[in-house]
């Protein structure tokens, strides 16, 4: 028997999230992990990449649960009735916050690589990378965490909680992972960074001539 209302539709709406999450996030992670192959030719990058943005929305669930399911600090944003978090958040999240994440994480890379294919070290390279995105970056991650830490003061708990967890995601993507993990990561891998296997050579571009040492060697003192 049909049966309408308010539950009903809630009901059936939680039910297509439920079985849609999983898809949409399997589709976002591959579509990604394919896009940074093609851009740096590199399969360490695009596995590194995914990992990243993941660990940085793990991270921003695990404050949005912490807070709003278990009420650890709810008082701070004016939480009241905590226990659970709207259906919609995770998904509508993720999606937000990887598009995010990995904007920062592009931006950075790009400059890597590009150091790289100057000519310079791994290691210098993403010394170098770092340097000259890190005001960008940082000026970005101020203007929009300012803007969802907004969100959170607002009365309504769907605003609040979707506040918190855009906030602190962006937060901890500009400094933990891109300040510290990105770099610390790609410098411990050293050249295997660019790893390309054969069959995807076909994706390899003629390496840039190198430039000259004079001006190698006044980037790489500069970085450090």
């Amino acid at each position: 028997m049909y049966v309408g209302g308010n539950l009903a539709s809630s009901e059936d709406f939680n039910a297509q999230l439920h079985h849609a999450i999983v898809p949409v996030i399997l589709f976002v992670l591959v579509l990604a992990f394919v896009l940074m192959l093609l851009a740096f030719r590199s399969v360490t990058i695009a596995i590194v990449s995914v990992l990243l943005n993941v660990l940085s929305m793990s991270a921003a669930f695990g404050v949005m649960v912490a807070v709003f399911q278990h009420g650890w600090g709810a008082g701070l944003v004016g939480a009241r009735g905590v226990g659970a978090i709207e259906s919609w958040i995770p998904l509508f999240s993720f999606v937000i916050l990887f598009g995010l994440s990995m904007d920062y994480h592009v931006f950075v890379v790009s400059r890597i690589r590009e150091a790289y294919d100057r000519g310079l070290s791994t290691r210098d390279a993403v010394a170098h990378g770092v340097r000259i995105s890190a005001g960008v970056v940082t000026s970005a991650a101020v203007i929009m965490v300012t803007v969802f830490a907004v969100f959170a003061t607002l009365s309504m708990t769907t605003f609040k909680q979707l506040g918190v967890g855009l906030a602190v995601a962006i937060l901890l993507d500009a400094t933990v992972v891109r300040g510290v993990l990105l770099p610390s990561v790609l410098a411990a891998l050293g050249d295997r960074t660019w790893w390309l296997p054969r069959w995807l050579s076909f994706l390899a571009v003629p390496p840039a001539e190198p430039a000259p040492q004079e001006h190698l060697t006044e980037v790489a003192a500069g970085d450090r």
